[in-house]
């Protein structure tokens, strides 16, 4: 995902990776949009990884970022698929 988004390749937007929000470490963030970037694994399937997710992403939005989750293996099997649904969210056409 990073060889998509890093030097400002998905439409001009800045993101960086493994960036601190207050108590969590966000995937990616484009700060200019607010936009969090998740990428989901295996671990996120038990009722805790799901609950702690779900504390995560109030977290993030009370400081006003909309989170794009998207799974490893939409990623590995996918990326050009994640890159246009990213573009669309950001922009605002879905999500």
């Amino acid at each position: 995902m990073w060889s998509a988004l890093r030097g400002r390749r998905l439409d001009g937007l800045k993101f960086v990776r493994q960036y601190p929000i207050g108590p969590y470490v966000v995937d990616f963030v484009c700060r200019e949009q607010a936009i969090v970037v998740e990428i989901d694994g295996a671990t996120h399937s038990t009722d805790d990884e799901l609950a702690s997710d779900k504390r995560r992403a109030e977290f993030l939005r009370a400081q006003s970022y909309r989170i794009f989750r998207v799974t490893n293996i939409d990623v590995y099997e996918n990326l050009d698929g994640v890159r246009e649904a990213l573009l669309a969210f950001v922009m605002g056409k879905a999500g």
